[in-house]
């Protein structure tokens, strides 16, 4: 139970490292890069779509092992 809550706790760690180094570089060149919203509503879509996809591709992956489609198939003439 230690390591799993050491490991949560350095995998928050690392998530806010990565956040806060995306926060101080998106707001340094804020100045030479304006986004409209149309910039911003196609970052979001994007990036929405991309977690769906990883999401989807992911649970395909779970649902095939689970479900045997991962097994190989037994032919009954390769055991003569």
């Amino acid at each position: 139970m230690r390591n799993i809550i050491l490991l949560a706790v350095s995998l928050f760690m690392l998530l806010g490292f990565a956040l806060w180094g995306v926060w101080e570089i998106w707001f340094a060149v804020e100045d030479e890069v304006e986004m409209s919203i149309h910039g911003f509503i196609a970052l979001a879509a994007g990036s929405l779509f991309t977690l769906l996809l990883g999401g989807g591709l992911m649970w395909l992956a779970f649902y095939s092992s689970k479900h045997g489609y991962d097994e190989r198939e037994i032919d009954p003439e390769d055991e003569r």
